[in-house]
């Protein structure tokens, strides 16, 4: 990749809800003479949205590029050095994009939660972005972001110490959010390719989805659970994560392209903190209720109109108030075969999946186009489908760090 290319970062979907904020995060702190442009359906749109955010925005270029046009695509990924894209769902409107970026020679970063996608991402596109040198980077938003971070935090804080590999690793999330009509939107396409397709729901129920090589990994991980249970390490209940399913994958591929570097016998599993006591027990019960039933309501079809009624639409999520009131802190908890025990913490103030991802995917595409030499690449590969912890590591660590996250490892 060569800076002749026109654009630093191109950022595709910017008239969506994630998109635009992504923008503006861009437009306030992305370095003076970072080359930017924006991408979508209509120019008319996209130049509103740059009028909207104002200041440098306004002088950004607007391209035109469309997920059913494979030459547009391709028009934008060769005229880009990095490209981010929210456009989702991503099973229904990505691959396409993904191919465009893998053989331009392109980085690419999205925030996409679909195991299915990324499956497919790596089956199509990884040989391909090997031999062009692009590093294509999924899930760089709240999916899957802190977990990779905080599990390679751990990882590290324990080889520093000579304290042997990781073994049973959970990740306890606390967090005030909102949802987006474009989130809710990838669910239920999700959810509706593994009804239909046998194949499919194997794939998404593989707790290795999303490894390079099935048969390489260590048996004894644990399953994916809609159980309640009490944590006396932490003094809390815990519920089922709604992103653990997806989530856990990405930090197990991450394991694997490492080489196993947290350890062959590396567990991990991710739930909900919800608090102590009768409350904290209710609370998590509630959740663990309401989990089931929202998916179950997803696989009726009978009942998906009435679903669809009451939640946000394509292009809508929390307001800007909304946004400022959320958090998130996602706490990671090790034991080595040393026996040592470790802890890290990935956290910051607002909306986990738009105030705070907005800035993990701008700060992931700044990683790559201000300081690609120093972003990592697991050993023996050019390029190819890789994750926030095995793409941009310590990198995006340090630039999340300066927006005002903490992000810590410690021995216990």
């Amino acid at each position: 990749m060569t800076s002749t290319r026109d654009h630093d970062i191109v950022v595709f979907g910017c008239t969506g809800f994630v998109g635009r904020l992504t923008a503006q995060h861009l437009a306030a702190h992305a370095p003076s003479g970072t080359r930017i442009a924006l991408a979508g359906r209509s120019r008319e749109k996209v130049a509103a949205v740059a009028t909207e955010i104002g200041g440098i925005a306004t002088k950004w270029p607007v391209l035109v590029a469309d997920s059913s046009d494979q030459a547009s695509l391709d028009a934008l990924a060769t005229a880009a050095r990095v490209v981010i894209t929210t456009v989702g769902p991503y099973a229904k409107y990505g691959l396409p994009l993904v191919k465009a970026c893998a053989e331009a020679g392109t980085d690419y970063v999205d925030l996409t939660g679909e195991v299915l996608f990324v499956r497919e991402s790596i089956d199509r596109f990884q040989n391909i972005a090997e031999a062009s040198g692009a590093r294509i980077i999924h899930s760089c938003g709240f999916d899957s972001v802190p977990s990779d971070l905080a599990v390679l935090g751990l990882a590290e804080a324990a080889r520093a110490d000579d304290a042997g590999e990781l073994t049973d690793t959970t990740l306890f999330v606390t967090m005030k959010g909102g949802a987006s009509g474009g989130t809710l939107a990838s669910a239920m396409h999700q959810v509706d390719e593994i009804r239909r397709d046998k194949q499919k729901r194997s794939i998404a129920l593989d707790k290795f989805a999303l490894s390079p090589n099935r048969a390489d990994e260590p048996s004894g991980e644990w399953r994916d659970s809609l159980s309640v249970s009490y944590a006396p390490d932490i003094g809390s209940w815990t519920a089922p994560f709604v992103m653990a399913s997806f989530n856990t994958r990405i930090v197990r591929r991450s394991n694997a392209l490492d080489g196993h570097g947290y350890g062959r016998r590396f567990r991990y599993r991710e739930v909900m903190r919800v608090g102590a006591g009768n409350r904290g027990r209710l609370t998590a019960y509630a959740v663990a209720g309401g989990l089931a039933a929202g998916f179950g309501a997803l696989n009726v079809p009978l009942l998906r109109p009435v679903v669809e009624r009451v939640l946000p639409s394509p292009g809508e999520g929390p307001s800007e108030k909304a946004r400022a009131a959320g958090f998130f802190r996602a706490e990671a908890r090790t034991v080595t075969t040393n026996g040592a025990a470790y802890r890290s913490v990935v956290a910051a103030q607002g909306d986990p999946g738009y105030a705070a991802t907005c800035v993990m995917l701008g700060e992931s595409a700044l990683a790559l186009a201000l300081e690609r030499d120093r972003c990592p690449l697991p050993a023996g590969l050019n390029g190819g489908v890789l994750t926030p912890a095995t793409g941009l590591g310590d990198v995006l660590t340090e630039r999340l760090r300066a927006q005002g996250f903490t992000i810590e490892a410690t021995s216990l």
